[in-house]
């Protein structure tokens, strides 16, 4: 069939399969001649080009192909005027990547390598903000969330005036709260597993170091729970010991949260520890008396 006897509804049909099978043919011609012109720049002696290319396919986004242009050109332009825009945009590219602990180590060296740079303020940042992105989830080890906040309150001492130091704080912030969940949590697990005396400890750990903690009320409530819980378990010579650990535990409880929804529950514990110490106190006299 001949274009000339096709019908108009023929013709309606084939068009946007022409113009589909165009654009396909159109694509693979780009497609072909981009990476042949990589292959060429890549292989080639022209230390220029491969900067102006890597730069190129860093700004489309393309950082897989623009990597190793750049670890080539590190060591080409060291010592030169162009080897601070490489090394800017090679540690740029690795952060891009996501490997934040190569990009952490790269930023450093930048400020290191071009102290002067007006670039180098930036480039301390994001060596701290590596160690941010690298933090993981709260329940997971935390080394890296506590490097990160080291880092930014380094990097915020470096540039008291920098105006990143908002951002920096909020960071911070950020972090810690995720140090403060993975305290609890670890203090909340020696609870349930019957540890108590490990979970005081925790709990009290967690006070020290976060003294504003929106769990405080719930922690000092945990804390009353477990010395008595302690007490029950506890050899007969500890008893009395730990049992006036709860009363000093609900003193605090109760003098910082009068009006807590624990309230009457820790009373209950209270006036329980306090017949534990009467009947101890009846015990021991009469020990004593017999003796």
């Amino acid at each position: 069939m001949s274009v000339n006897n096709l019908t108009f509804n023929e013709f309606s049909y084939l068009c946007p399969l022409m113009k589909t099978r165009l654009f396909s043919l159109f694509s693979l011609f780009l497609l072909v001649t981009s990476c042949s012109n990589y292959t060429r720049v890549q292989k080639g002696h022209d230390m220029d080009a491969k900067l102006d290319l890597a730069i190129k396919l860093y700004d489309k986004g393309d950082y897989y192909k623009a990597l190793p242009l750049l670890e080539e050109l590190i060591t080409v332009f060291r010592g030169t005027k162009k080897a601070e825009k490489t090394y800017y945009y090679y540690s740029y590219t690795n952060y891009k990547l996501g490997d934040y602990e190569s990009a952490a180590y790269d930023f450093e060296n930048f400020t290191k390598t071009f102290p002067s740079s007006e670039l180098s303020e930036e480039c301390a940042f994001m060596h701290a903000y590596c160690f941010y992105q690298d933090s993981p989830e709260y329940s997971l080890d935390q080394t890296n969330t506590i490097k990160a906040i080291n880092k930014l309150q380094l990097f915020t001492d470096r540039y008291p005036h920098t105006s990143k130091l908002d951002q920096c704080n909020m960071l911070i912030d950020q972090l810690r709260a995720k140090l403060e969940l993975k305290s609890y949590d670890n203090a909340r697990m020696y609870y349930e597993m019957d540890s108590y005396k490990a979970a005081i400890t925790s709990y009290k750990i967690l006070l020290h170091d976060f003294p504003s903690t929106n769990f405080r009320e719930d922690v000092l409530f945990k804390i009353v729970k477990a010395t008595f819980l302690l007490a029950e378990n506890s050899i007969e010579e500890k008893k009395a010991e730990r049992y006036n650990e709860t009363i000093v535990a609900h003193s605090e409880f109760v003098l910082e949260f009068p009006k807590s929804r624990n309230r009457e529950k820790a009373d209950d514990i209270l006036a329980s520890a306090q017949k534990k110490l009467e009947k101890i106190s009846v015990r021991i006299s009469q020990q004593n008396s017999q003796n």
